[in-house]
């Protein structure tokens, strides 16, 4: 009789995302399954950092692209994103990826995987561990634009960063409310 092939065993990344030139360093620390497809991944990004899922992105590992296929790509190939898992782009510890969100602005995420083990008995997957700082507002004009709403939510002196305080709303750049992220991150499936 034929042994069954054995199943691997499940992994749990724990992964440190930062928003790259965010300053001050906006940045997340969360786990989340390696068999997770990239689509599933790009979920818990627009989660665990804030967006709302309203433009296009992109994963770049070990010099491959992966996303939604497009025509607004243009010259870039991309692959698939939800034919490929996490770990099964990424085998080791310290690896380092790239996740650009919404072409226009150009959010651009450095991602290190800082650890890889086995799931904790009757934990939960995914879950943020920490963070620091809201996101930016989607469409705010990248960092540049980003910047200048840091500049006007300090000292809105002129009728541009008055009107960029009254865009911005409630907008509180220092918030991060872990609570939140994780009570969202319940609701993936």
């Amino acid at each position: 009789m034929a042994k069954k092939p054995a199943i691997p065993a499940r992994k749990i990344y724990r992964i440190k995302v930062t928003l790259n030139g965010s300053e001050p360093l906006i940045w997340r620390k969360f786990l989340v399954p390696g068999d997770y497809k990239l689509s599933k991944l790009h979920k818990v990004l627009q989660i665990v950092m804030g967006w709302r899922n309203a433009h296009l992105h992109e994963f770049v590992i070990n010099g491959d692209s992966f996303g939604e296929p497009s025509p607004e790509y243009g010259e870039v190939k991309m692959l698939d994103h939800k034919k490929m898992t996490l770990g099964g782009m990424i085998h080791e510890e310290k690896k380092s990826f790239r996740y650009i969100y919404d072409f226009g602005d150009g959010w651009l995420h450095g991602l290190v995987v800082e650890k890889i083990a086995a799931p904790e008995k009757g934990a939960r997957y995914p879950i943020c561990l920490a963070g620091e700082r809201a996101c930016p507002p989607e469409d705010c004009g990248g960092l540049g634009g980003y910047g200048n709403l840091l500049e006007a939510l300090k000292n809105p002196e002129t009728e541009d960063q008055r009107y960029l305080v009254e865009w911005a709303g409630d907008y509180d750049p220092e918030e991060f409310d872990l609570e939140r992220v994780n009570s969202k991150l319940k609701r993936i499936k």
